[in-house]
């Protein structure tokens, strides 16, 4: 006897057990990787960023990543390569872990590459650079610590250059005194989208933002 499809079995997802943060109201970075210091990145994606980032300096990197497969496939490549104990993807909405992560200043840089690639009017709640992200970010970061932030589309490096310029807890450290904007990535280390960007020879906005003290 067939069974009706309103009661059959559901297919279990191949990614169902993408890696996730550990259980727990709070979650101590320090015992997720290791480094000389910690860094994040808010959607890794397929994990460029994270490889180079790694094998240019000595520093534990967490990515939060949304899509699951790719938090699967990416923190096991990175296990595959022997760098487990120094980055680890997790299947995470960014604005309901940030929260979660501890202690306050663990982090010397946080990174956004390319973030945000919805226009429409309606998924502008989907938007990271919104208020929980900066208020987490400013939480996480040490004083002096960095934020980068980088896009190919200008209205969007406008947009996220007037936000944060518009908190007090950041300050402007771009190439020129009172700007954020970089000519070029300080971290020897680029995502699979600016590699692109680079080869179509199309512009890259960075910006760069110190944390301070409010």
């Amino acid at each position: 006897m067939t069974t009706p499809p309103s009661v059959s079995k559901r297919k279990p997802s191949p990614y169902e057990d993408a890696p996730r943060l550990p259980e727990g109201e709070r979650v101590d970075a320090r015992a997720l990787v290791h480094g000389a210091s910690l860094e994040i990145e808010i959607g890794p994606g397929r994990g460029g960023f994270m490889f180079e980032r790694v094998a240019a300096a000595d520093v534990g990197l967490i990515g939060l990543e949304v899509r699951r497969k790719w938090a699967a496939i990416v923190d096991g490549r990175l296990a595959k390569a022997g760098l487990a104990s120094r980055a680890r993807v997790f299947a995470e909405d960014a604005k309901i872990a940030l929260p979660r992560l501890q202690p306050d200043g663990v982090f010397a840089r946080a990174f956004l590459h390319f973030p945000d690639p919805w226009w429409k009017k309606r998924h502008q709640k989907r938007l990271v650079m919104g208020d929980v992200f900066m208020d987490e970010i400013a939480r996480l970061l040490a004083i002096g610590g960095e934020l980068y932030v980088q896009t190919d589309v200008a209205e969007r490096a406008d947009q996220y250059e007037a936000k944060i310029l518009a908190d007090a807890r950041f300050e402007p450290a771009g190439d020129a005194p009172g700007s954020p904007r970089m000519a070029e990535n300080p971290y020897n280390a680029r995502s699979p989208r600016e590699h692109r960007a680079i080869k179509d020879g199309l512009p890259v906005h960075r910006m760069r933002f110190r944390r301070v003290v409010r």
